[in-house]
């Protein structure tokens, strides 16, 4: 039984394990099935993408232009039209030297081949290793990062085609290639190559050209690392330029001399001995280069290489139709004010000046003004000579970053003192001096170089350097303090300072500047070469910092500036040389190496620099006005001629910035004026919107308290109702009468006089009159009698109450003793001061108070301290006609202080003492004048 069961478990095992073998097979079957499947999908996409690529390959090389034989061989002229369409020159053509194949040595040969095409023997117009290299580099950094060209390509784009980098093209290029190979030896094509190469200068075209250009030698003349330069410059003839940039020139020439020993077309000796020569060694130099014929040489010379850089055609043969930015009218004006003495009287002939007319809207380049006495091909100091800006740099890393980062006001107060880099080197401005708290549009205006560095420091360096790059500038990172004022490491040159100042006068969209629009193509395909606008900075920012450079030309370092049909703003800037150039060359401490002037209309914008092309034994320095002047000069001249014909308007204020009064003085962000300040002490400043000040000052509110009681003090005195003055008795003991007689100084028209009497303290007889005196019975033969006088108008208003006393006596019926009478005469008397003599705060309300002159007040007593009448009894104490320290009319206070009807005058706006005439009561001083709050 037990063997029964036994064997019916090894039987339900047996079958288990053989399910489990037949799935596990299964699975495996499965697993391989679909690798077939997605191996096979992947195959058929291979083939589709396959075809397509194919197909689409034929349909684009189906559209390829055919062969030009006489593109291919003869080089066709391009023509240059100025910004009206009008043809001016015409480059190319017969200039050009052709050379056989034959007639190229091997060295040149093999220097180019090496550089531009190693295995240009071995491929058919396609070198597919270089096109696995290059696909790499577009992958990781973008297509068109790196080219795969061989020279048949680069024979093909330079003869038949556009450079545009595009897909459509390339394929073009590469079909055509390969029917250049079939048709034309590889011998024949190599010297379509060399006959057709740009070096980027109005003459050189070809190698055989260069070579008599650069060193004026024949191409079988030329050593080995001379014909290295000549592989070297193609790549990029503008940058290694070796007469603008022979450090460049130098590196590729040995670059290229380390691929010919790389491919074994050079021993390592031969190398090693080339490269210790000098790149400028055999060059020929600049100034005894032959000048292109022609007008407009120099502006031409920016519009090629522009040509060049931006779509890597040779002018000379592509047989273009380029359209420029040029405005002939300003460059022959350009061109006459540097080449004779018109215009301008030059210090001496090897003064320089470089600068660039550039249209402030769109960026274009109008005029170039190269420099005196240049050559065709030859250094421009418009665009390719980098110098220190001075602090014409002061809006762009300054100034302009703190208002668009920080949203500084114009008002915005910093203080002028002594100060430190944060190094703590010292900066000084010119002269030496400090000016205390001085706003950022007084700082930019009369440039001062601390308040300029606080700013700079407020900003940071890394936004400052972000302003300034986006304005075109080319500046390290980082970059120091002494950039703040203008202490490059490099520079820049007039052509980039144009275009960015031009964005502060374009709302703060910046234009790149630019000689050339569009270029036409032969195949009729049109390029569009101007730049794209980009908005750098808010319009806020733009409008704010023109107003400040507007003030520097009307009242601060530019307001030597001329231009009487335009407004304009612009900035001054000079440098200083090293103290090891001064000490070399002898050169004062006060000469500069550079002088700026870069300006703007909302028309035109010009970048000015002037100096000498380098430092030599002799004066070639700048420290003259005459010298230091002459940007700004030339500047004027042609500021004014371009803007002839250009209606003037000023730039407009936009929604974004508020003009505010504030008083000056105030802290930051300043306080608004109040109904108190004085015009003098107001100043009216641009704001960012919403930044405004709230708080209204209240520096002057006491003073103007003060002269609101003056003034009612004043009113009263000056009303039509006048107080009595004189008001004199007498007793006529034979008729028993009592006479009065007083003074009136008003209008008497409907005035009457109300005369009422006590005697020993008891109410008396009283009158009315019109006239000025009165006529009483004594009523008791001896007393004391009080008199008062009133005067009234025809409306019942009265004046002040003039009183005096009289005692009559009881033996011989005397009057009263004269001294009492006298005295009360003299308080009557010095009761009150003419109109004439009232103080006035700030000297306001003099017109009114000169009508009411006193007729015992003299003009030089209104203009001085006048003198009050003066009483039958001279006064006693110190108020009378004393000399003190600090003389009222010394120091020339035409105020007055008010004197009280009696006792202590009021307080006055004058000193305590003073040498002038003056009357008092009694022995009393005036008291101490309150002094005026002063404003900070």
């Amino acid at each position: 039984m037990s063997d029964q069961y036994s064997s019916r478990e090894q039987r339900r095992k047996q079958k288990e394990n053989s399910k489990r073998g037949r799935g596990k097979q299964k699975g495996d079957k499965g697993k391989k099935s679909l690798f077939k499947r997605v191996l096979a999908i992947i195959l058929l996409l291979g083939v589709i993408c396959f075809v397509i690529g194919v197909g689409t390959f034929a349909y684009i090389a189906s559209t390829a232009p055919e062969l030009d034989d006489a593109k291919l061989t003869d080089p066709v002229s391009s023509v240059i039209l100025d910004k009206n369409g009008k043809e001016i020159t015409e480059l190319g053509g017969e200039k050009r030297e052709l050379v056989t194949y034959d007639e190229i040595p091997d060295k040149v040969k093999n220097a180019f081949i090496a550089t531009e095409d190693v295995r240009f023997y071995k491929h058919s117009g396609i070198d597919f290793y270089r096109i696995g290299g290059a696909a790499v580099a577009n992958v990781t950094s973008g297509f068109g990062a790196e080219g795969a060209s061989t020279i048949t390509q680069q024979v093909i784009k330079m003869s038949v085609l556009t450079p545009e980098k595009t897909v459509t093209r390339k394929v073009q290029e590469m079909w055509l290639a390969l029917q250049l190979e079939r048709k034309y030896s590889k011998e024949e094509i190599l010297a379509m190559y060399l006959n057709k190469i740009d070096y980027a200068r109005s003459q050189v075209f070809g190698v055989k050209k260069a070579a008599e250009f650069f060193f004026g030698k024949d191409l079988d003349e030329l050593t080995l690392e001379e014909a290295a330069l000549l592989a070297g410059l193609p790549q990029a003839p503008g940058a290694y330029d070796p007469y603008t940039h022979p450090d460049r020139a130098e590196k590729r020439r040995n670059t290229v001399l380390n691929l010919m020993a790389k491919h074994g077309f050079a021993s390592k000796e031969e190398v090693e001995k080339a490269k210790q020569v000098p790149v400028t060694k055999s060059l020929i130099p600049i100034d005894e280069q032959e000048e292109t014929d022609g007008e407009y040489t120099t502006f031409i010379d920016e519009v090629v290489k522009e040509v060049k850089q931006k779509t890597d055609v040779d002018v000379y043969s592509a047989g273009l139709k380029i359209h420029t930015t040029l405005d002939t009218d300003a460059q022959d004006y350009v061109d006459e004010l540097l080449s004779t003495d018109n215009m301008v009287n030059w210090p001496d002939d090897k003064f320089q000046a470089g600068f660039t007319v550039v249209d402030t809207k769109t960026g274009a380049i109008r005029a170039v003004g190269a420099g005196r006495n240049r050559v065709a091909r030859g250094l421009s100091f418009a665009t390719g000579v980098n110098r220190q800006p001075g602090s014409t740099i002061k809006p762009i890393l300054d100034y302009g970053p703190a208002v668009e980062n920080l949203k500084w006001s114009t008002y915005h107060q910093l203080k002028d003192e002594p100060y430190e880099y944060s190094d703590g080197t010292h900066i000084g401005n010119y002269g030496g001096n400090y000016h205390g708290t001085v706003s950022i549009r007084k700082a930019l205006e009369q440039s001062y170089n601390i308040p300029a560095l606080k700013t700079f420091q407020a900003v940071g360096a890394d936004k400052a350097r972000e302003f300034g790059t986006n304005l075109g500038l080319n500046l390290p990172d980082p970059i120091t303090e002494a950039y703040s004022i203008g202490g490059f490491s490099g520079g820049v040159t007039p052509t980039q300072m144009a275009g960015a100042y031009s964005a502060f006068g374009n709302n703060g969209v910046y234009n790149t500047p630019h000689t050339v629009t569009k270029v036409e193509f032969p195949d009729g395909n049109v390029m569009n070469l101007s730049p794209e606008s980009d908005s750098v900075m808010h319009d806020y920012t733009a409008y704010m910092v023109t107003d400040m450079l507007k003030d520097v030309v009307k009242k601060g370092t530019g307001k030597a500036v001329s231009v009487p049909n335009a407004t304009v703003a612009g900035k001054t800037g000079t440098t200083n040389f090293s103290k090891d150039d001064r000490e070399k060359y002898n050169i004062p401490s006060s000469a500069s190496p550079d002088a700026w002037f870069v300006g703007y209309s909302p028309n035109y914008t010009i970048a000015v620099w002037t100096g000498y092309e380098n430092i030599e034994k002799g004066k070639y320095y700048m420290d003259t006005s005459q010298e230091l002047g002459m940007a700004k000069q030339i500047f004027s001249k042609v500021m004014t001629h371009v803007s002839e014909d250009v209606k003037d308007e000023d730039f407009k204020k936009p929604s974004s910035v508020s003009e505010v009064t504030v008083e000056k003085g105030s802290a930051n962000p300043g306080r608004l004026a109040s109904k108190y300040t004085p015009d003098s002490a107001k100043v009216t400043e641009l704001f960012v919107k919403g930044t405004e000040p709230s708080k209204v000052s209240k520096t002057y509110e006491k003073k103007a308290e003060e002269k609101k009681k003056e003034e009612k003090e004043e009113e009263k005195e000056d009303s039509d109702v006048k107080k009595p003055s004189g008001l004199s008795a007498s007793y006529n003991k034979a008729s028993n009468q009592i006479v009065l007689n007083w003074n009136y100084s008003g209008d008497t028209d409907g005035v009457s006089f109300r005369v009422s009497s006590t005697v020993d303290g008891q109410a008396g007889s009283s009158t009315t009159t019109n006239g000025t005196s009165a006529t009483f019975e004594a009523s008791s033969p001896n007393g004391n009698y009080t008199f008062t006088v009133v005067a009234v108008n025809s409306s019942g208003d009265e004046s002040d109450g003039a009183s005096t006393s009289l005692r009559i006596g009881t033996g011989d019926g005397s009057t009263g003793t004269d001294e009492e009478t006298d005295n009360n005469n003299q308080d009557d008397q010095q009761g009150t001061r003419p109109e004439d003599e009232q103080p006035s705060e700030d000297d306001s309300g003099s017109d009114d108070e000169s009508n009411n002159n006193n007729d015992d007040t003299t003009d030089e007593q209104n203009n001085e301290q006048p003198t009050p009448t003066q009483p039958t009894t001279p006064p006693s104490g110190n108020e009378g006609n004393g000399e003190g320290t600090e003389g009222e009319n010394g120091g020339g206070n035409t105020e007055t202080p008010t004197q009280p009807e009696t006792e202590t005058p009021t307080t006055p706006t004058q000193p305590e003492t003073g040498t002038g005439t003056g009357t008092g009561t009694g022995t009393e001083t005036p008291t101490t004048p309150t002094q005026p709050e002063t404003a900070q």
